[in-house]
């Protein structure tokens, strides 16, 4: 006969009679968990992606210290790519009798390609999004400049050798700097109006700044043919190096979101695994009669693996359709808590979906089809008649490669693929270990408790092994949604206490040391807490172990741009409370030897640098060799002033250098700058309120990206840990048949059922909530940075929850067969 038409035919006979349902639900909530995830994750990603990269004001910036080609901005615009350009420098700029240093941001019409202007009609005016840029007569000009210069909208100022009329107070930009890059307030103003001014000659020094902004793909392109052409004079920048204290929190979202990923592989695979073993080992008497019929092993198989196919077919389709309904529903909710609706996501969750279906049932299946075509023709005379079980070894392996081979795919990163699978390896073997000990102390306990409880407990210890495999089952399941619990618990908190009520909001810049005891005295008439004076030394990096920065090789392009750029250093005898050294030691406060110099973790790595190397620096006219003593940690997220760069008191403390400062203060305090910039004209002042309100809106927003992929996670994990116990229900709705045809009473019945899977369950429980904490101590120190707090309270909702989700399930699983006749049940068995 025919194996492919007999196949069709056996798998619609079995659809219709619903012996293949329990499987195809099974994986249709697989693939709809794993899809549906993989196409919120995608969105709420590209969402995070696109809002951070407003800090460029675009996807990609290309700065350099000559104007832009005109071919690069071809390029861009030939691969669908938007284009703006700037040009920013620092200037006098004036206003009747009055002059101030002012940074010129000079920009074309599509400005910003990312993000938004916001600008208001007054100086203290409601402030609105910018539809254009000013025109080429007028300005729009920072309202801490309109103060010094003693104007306001409406009145003229000089910037060089022409007239602007000022239209607006300038609020706020995308990419205007947290640093000490951009000492002054700023004025934007239309890039076709910088030639009249006459500022920029041969010779000005002029930062000039190519955006460019579109789809991922083109971007990616773009990048790579920019860097065959690229002079040295230019970097090329994109969000991860545009601003250190929302890097962070974005990397650790996207990890976070890539974590979600995987435990929904891991949950699938538990769903399928499981699922797959019922499947097979209700074929048996299919097989039986086809081999007493004449059918041939490789029949049988063949048979058998296209049955698997084409469930696995349906299955997908269903869940793939399930998984798009539910995120396209959840997306059009969230809409606008993302500013506008979500991008539009990949196809790759559906990949991922239609992989992780096959693979894992080819995968969980191969094994056990094995055993299936072992089956004996006696099996339809003998029910006992049982293959041989196949081998344990064979099982893991084949189970472990098809999870790592999907795993691989998902994540590309071998190192990390060996770290998941490695742990995977081991937390299940301690599950079942355990597991096998649990149930030999449950054993003991039997003969001290009720009827119920005992024939519950004598089930659990009969099934030894299959209990052990069980309490592995949905130990892991529970351990990895227990897992994405305690991470994400650690990660709002740490998020919450990046910015708080004591976050500056004010830098003040170059305050000379004669200046200092005056601010001081003005900042006590305000009843203003004495702020922490930084030394600031402007020096450029000569020689790195007596070799020519220039001629150096380094690990990266941010590397030779560190080392060549002008630089801010300080020194310091005690180290910052928002630093942590990672290598070496800090040096005494009477330290007195030879020059030292601590470097931040990412400099030295980008530079290619470590202790005991020296690095020289040309400050005022000399240079200065100093020994790398440690390697630091930065809390960027502090809005402190720190640096990359900070030596002993011994190496700089003679050379010329200004005071920076950072404080807080509140809309009463504000006018305290006032008295300061008449008092000493030369300070300045960066407003970071802007910043510091943009900052907290990208972490308000992967906040509540995380916990909407967290909630959504956790409800499909439930799902299909639901399944799962599902899929273990056969035997004890044998068991209740026969116990209830032997005379027991149904709430007996149900209560050892109960019993059963509450032994499970909260073994299972224990577990989980002991190995996710283990689990969650080490991925939050070392992958996310993170102070790990143990938390009880959680714990113990993860032990009560899992015993719960287990009793539960095991319940709605199995009253059916309780309340139905025992003879429809045994006749079927």
């Amino acid at each position: 006969m025919n194996p492919i038409k007999f196949a069709v035919r056996a798998f619609f006979r079995q659809l219709r009679s619903g012996e293949v349902l329990v499987l195809i639900a099974a994986i249709s909530l697989a693939v709809g968990a794993l899809t549906a995830v993989g196409f919120l994750t995608d969105r709420i990603s590209i969402s995070i992606d696109r809002q951070a990269n407003e800090l460029l004001a675009a996807d990609l910036r290309i700065r350099s210290a000559e104007a832009i080609p005109e071919d690069w901005v071809k390029a861009a615009s030939s691969m669908d790519l938007d284009t703006a350009l700037t040009q920013t420098f620092p200037t006098v700029v004036y206003a009747q009798d009055n002059t101030a240093l002012a940074t010129i941001k000079a920009v074309s019409a599509k400005y910003p390609l990312r993000g938004n202007v916001r600008i208001s009609e007054k100086q203290y005016g409601d402030e609105h999004i910018a539809n254009s840029i000013p025109d080429i007569n007028s300005v729009w000009v920072d309202g801490a400049l309109l103060s010094r210069l003693q104007v306001k909208v409406g009145d003229s100022i000089s910037i060089g050798s022409a007239n602007f009329k000022i239209s607006a107070v300038l609020r706020y930009r995308p990419d205007q700097a947290i640093g000490f890059a951009s000492l002054a307030p700023s004025i934007l103003i239309n890039i076709s109006a910088i030639t009249s001014t006459d500022l920029i000659n041969e010779g000005s020094r002029v930062n000039y700044s190519l955006l460019v902004a579109g789809e991922e793909q083109n971007i990616e392109k773009y990048t790579e043919d920019i860097k065959n052409v690229i002079t040295d004079s230019a970097r090329i920048s994109d969000r991860t190096d545009s601003n250190e204290r929302t890097n962070q929190a974005i990397n650790r979202a996207q990890q976070f979101l890539s974590m979600t990923a995987i435990i929904s592989i891991l949950l699938s695979a538990i769903a399928i695994a499981m699922s797959t073993r019922r499947f097979m080992r209700r074929r048996m008497d299919s097989v039986a009669l086809m081999k007493s019929l004449g059918a041939k092993k490789q029949f049988v198989v063949y048979v058998m693996t296209l049955q698997l196919a084409m469930i696995g077919l349906v299955g997908v389709f269903l869940g793939c359709l399930m998984g798009f309904i539910v995120e396209n529903s959840i997306s059009s909710m969230l809409a606008s808590l993302f500013a506008g609706d979500l991008p539009e996501p990949s196809l790759r969750p559906l990949k991922i979906g239609f992989l992780a279906a096959f693979i894992l049932l080819l995968g969980f299946a191969l094994p056990s089809l094995m055993q299936l075509s072992a089956t004996s023709p006696l099996r339809v005379l003998r029910k006992d008649s049982l293959p041989a079980p196949p081998s344990q070894l064979i099982l893991a392996v084949t189970a472990i490669s098809a999870i790592g081979l999907l795993l691989y795919y998902l994540i590309g990163d071998a190192y990390l693929l060996s770290i998941i699978m490695i742990g995977a390896i081991i937390i299940s073997g301690a599950l079942y270990f355990v597991g096998r000990l649990l149930i030999i102390l449950l054993s003991q306990l039997r003969g001290n408790l009720g009827a119920s409880w005992r024939y519950g407990l004598a089930n659990i210890a009969r099934r030894g092994r299959e209990s052990a495999i069980q309490i592995v089952a949905f130990g892991l399941g529970l351990t990895v949604l227990l897992l994405l619990s305690f991470i994400r618990n650690d990660l709002l908190v740490g998020w919450q206490e990046t910015l708080n009520e004591n976050t500056p909001n004010y830098f003040l810049i170059n305050i000379q040391p004669n200046e200092r005891a005056g601010v001081v005295s003005i900042f006590d008439e305000f009843d203003i807490e004495k702020p922490d004076f930084v030394p600031l030394v402007r020096a450029r990096m000569s020689l790195i172990n007596n070799e020519d920065v220039k001629l150096r090789s380094y690990p990266d392009e941010r590397g030779q741009w560190m080392a060549n750029r002008e630089a801010n250093l300080t020194w310091s005898n005690t180290i910052n409370a928002s630093n942590k050294i990672v290598e070496g030691e800090w040096w005494s406060e009477d330290y007195s030897g030879i020059p030292l110099v601590s470097v931040e973790e990412s400099a030295a790595i980008d530079m290619g640098v470590s202790i005991g190397d020296t690095l020289t620096f040309f400050v005022a006219g000399e240079n200065v060799q100093a020994t790398i003593a440690n390697i630091r940690q930065v809390d960027w997220n502090s809005f402190q002033p720190n640096f990359f760069m900070v030596f002993s008191s011994n190496a700089l403390e003679s050379s010329p250098m200004t005071f920076i400062t950072s404080l807080r203060l509140n809309n009463l305090q504000s006018d305290v700058f006032n008295k300061l910039l008449v008092n000493y004209p030369t300070i300045s002042i960066v407003d970071l309120e802007p910043i510091v309100q943009q900052v907290q809106q990208i972490i308000d927003k992967v906040s509540l990206a995380i916990q909407i992929v967290f909630i959504f996670t956790m409800a499909a994990g439930v799902t299909v840990l639901f399944s799962a116990v599902h899929s273990t229900i056969d035997e004890r709705r044998f068991e209740s048949a026969l116990l209830r045809a032997l005379g027991m009473k149904k709430s007996m019945v149900l209560l050892s059922l109960l019993s059963e899977f509450s032994a499970i369950g909260l073994a299972a429980g224990i577990l989980a909530a002991s190995g996710s904490s283990i689990l969650a101590w080490q991925i939050t120190d070392r992958l996310f940075d993170l102070q790990y707090t143990f938390n009880l309270p959680l714990w113990l909702q993860g032990l009560f929850g899992g015993w719960v989700l287990v009793c539960f399930s095991g319940y709605l699983a199995t009253r059916v067969a309780i309340k139905s006749a025992p003879i429809g049940i045994l006749r079927n068995n």
